[in-house]
């Protein structure tokens, strides 16, 4: 079975970690919301290759990074602060920062290694990208209509209920702002991935143990 037909695919030409996306036009949800093709969700999300040390990020990370040679939350959000990747926007908060290291910190150990970190700059640069096609007065927040829009142009097939959910969890006076944006992508692409580890059929259903539950929810 070609697992594009089950889960559908991001908005096409965009980019997620630093790669062009193959997918189906932007726009809103499918007809009445619901999941076409069973699973709903996008496809899995590759870590990139190893870099050379003379990779130009490379200098510029390790300065942040210090003698440990990782960078935890507090790190992150002066780094991310310091490169202006969120522009005139918000700059990102501590929890934000936390969430992203949770993302991607697939050894479990609280903060980031050098691909890691290219890997989560990758991805911001794409959400921001997507961010503001949707921001177009620049105010820096985008409504609730932009934000179903741009989820189901992320690739993401879910229900009106669970799309209403979202909304009210990550919009201030009726706003999305861009931190709060990043971390419902964030939140979206980490529980996303946790969810098809489990769902080896590819078919948008799994059964959970009440302690991996836990685990996959609480941990991002």
């Amino acid at each position: 079975m070609d697992i594009k037909t089950v889960y559908g695919g991001p908005m096409q030409g965009m980019q997620l970690q630093g790669m062009p996306m193959q997918g189906g036009p932007m726009g809103g949800p499918p007809q009445a919301g619901y999941p076409q093709n069973g699973g709903g969700y996008p496809g899995t999300f590759s870590a990139p290759p190893q870099q050379p040390v003379n990779d130009p990020m490379w200098g510029y990370f390790t300065t942040i990074a210090g003698q440990d040679g990782e960078i935890d939350a507090e790190e992150l959000q002066r780094c991310l602060t310091q490169t202006g990747i969120s522009g005139t926007y918000t700059p990102f908060s501590l929890e934000t920062c936390r969430i992203m290291i949770a993302m991607l910190d697939r050894d479990m150990t609280g903060k980031l290694g050098f691909n890691e970190f290219k890997e989560l700059f990758a991805a911001l640069s794409s959400w921001k990208q997507n961010f503001m096609m949707f921001d177009q007065d620049r105010s820096g927040t985008v409504e609730p209509h932009e934000m179903t829009q741009s989820i189901s142009a992320m690739g993401y097939r879910i229900s009106p209920q669970a799309l209403n959910a979202v909304i009210k969890r990550y919009s201030k006076a009726g706003r999305i702002y861009f931190d709060d944006y990043v971390a419902c992508a964030v939140k979206l692409r980490a529980l996303t991935e946790s969810f098809r580890r489990r769902d080896q059929m590819q078919q948008g259903a799994v059964n959970f143990q009440y302690d991996d539950f836990i685990l996959c929810t609480m941990s991002i």
